[in-house]
């Protein structure tokens, strides 16, 4: 290669890591726009993807975070039923937000202690949630600058981001690559596929924890929201909200939603688990019949007829009623996001599994492959 070629290549690649280290890809197919400025001053987009029921999805690569999420209602009117911010800089305060929407890692929910013992090896983790490890510690996924690349498929716009998070971040073992994608499709589905790798082996538990209110982000209450999750049993937890290790059934107890029931209906029964969680923030062990996508769960609201279905590859699911929430947090249109404003579905592998051997695995060995669909399914009812 001569003089000029060289020079040239050279250029192009010191573009292109520009473009990346700013989370920004163009795409004639997928609409961006400056969403905030990145700590080092460069600009992070947005990016829009639609489809033929005019459903949206906005997504930023900061956290690879779902920012909003426009779905109709049963006259057919559009309303943004996710909670968020209108920028960048709502994500980046101090003290952070509750994940509005973030890609969950390397591990989802709690490790208890913030500590787990692999071939024989204890890893130290970050305790960022009283003694234990919440969502993968201070500077989980949520909170680093995904590369993205947008891309368009034959039927569904697809935008998929990737980060490598290096041997030794927040206490974990193994320099992990990891891809999460968003595909809006035109049977009105929003799928989430993680894929990752690693060098050494691990632990992982990637999950997205978007808070819905199908009402409207900003519609108060979501205690009328109506529930059904395909679960026998439940894993209790304690004081600190780490599994105790029991498989509980659900039989007789507030935690039956294998028929509907409105979340609020029993929200404040007189029961240890309801009290432990100041409301419901549980793992639920889903009926499975294999491997595949799967039923979850559905939520319906009776106010604007807005349903939505969760389908998955995933053993489990946290079902939280925002209880945390307290109005100290203003979101989009600057409006304050109030106790059980919203309530999330975070597919998932149950919580403190690398403690828990006889939980499924969390583990994953160098060269293997980790592979995790979730898909959110929009619909409306009369």
């Amino acid at each position: 290669m001569d003089k000029n070629k060289i020079t040239l290549a050279l250029a192009l690649a010191a573009l292109a890591g520009i473009a990346a280290s700013c989370g920004s890809v163009s795409s004639p197919s997928i609409p961006a726009s400056a969403f905030g400025k990145d700590k080092n001053g460069g600009t992070v987009q947005i990016y829009t993807l639609t489809n033929a029921q005019g459903t949206e999805a906005r997504i930023t690569p900061y956290g690879a975070t779902l920012v909003s999420l426009k779905t109709a209602d049963r006259s057919g009117a559009l309303a943004d039923i996710v909670m968020g911010f209108d920028s960048l800089e709502g994500y980046t305060q101090t003290p952070p937000p509750p994940y509005f929407g973030a890609t969950i890692g390397r591990y989802a929910n709690r490790i208890g202690g913030a500590k787990f013992t692999l071939n024989g090896k204890t890893y130290t983790l970050d305790k960022n949630d009283g003694a234990n490890s919440l969502h993968g510690g201070s500077h989980g996924f949520d909170k680093v600058l995904w590369t993205a690349a947008p891309a368009s498929g034959d039927a569904a716009q697809s935008l998929e981001f990737s980060y490598l998070s290096k041997d030794g971040e927040e206490g974990y073992p193994g320099n992990l690559s990891v891809t999460v994608s968003y595909t809006l499709t035109p049977a009105n589905e929003l799928r989430i596929h993680y894929t990752a790798t690693t060098d050494r082996d691990t632990v992982i538990n990637l999950t997205n924890h978007s808070y819905f209110n199908l009402s409207g982000h900003d519609s108060g209450e979501i205690l009328e929201h109506v529930l059904t999750i395909p679960a026998d049993r439940f894993t209790p937890v304690d004081a600190g909200l780490i599994p105790t290790g029991e498989l509980r059934k659900v039989d007789g107890t507030p935690f039956d939603f294998r028929q509907p029931h409105a979340v609020g209906e029993r929200i404040a029964a007189n029961d240890e688990q309801i009290k432990l969680g100041r409301g419901y923030d549980h793992n639920w062990i889903l009926n499975r019949s294999g491997s595949g996508l799967e039923f979850a769960a559905r939520v319906s609201d009776p106010k604007s007829g807005r349903v939505i279905e969760v389908l998955t590859t995933e053993p489990a699911i946290q079902f939280y009623t925002g209880n945390f929430l307290d109005g100290s947090f203003h979101g989009k249109s600057g409006k304050p996001y109030q106790h059980r404003g919203a309530l999330t579905l975070e597919t998932q592998h149950y919580p403190d599994s690398p403690n828990h051997p006889d939980f499924p695995t969390t583990t994953l060995k160098a060269g293997e492959h980790f592979d995790s669909t979730t898909a959110f399914r929009f619909s409306s009812q009369k």
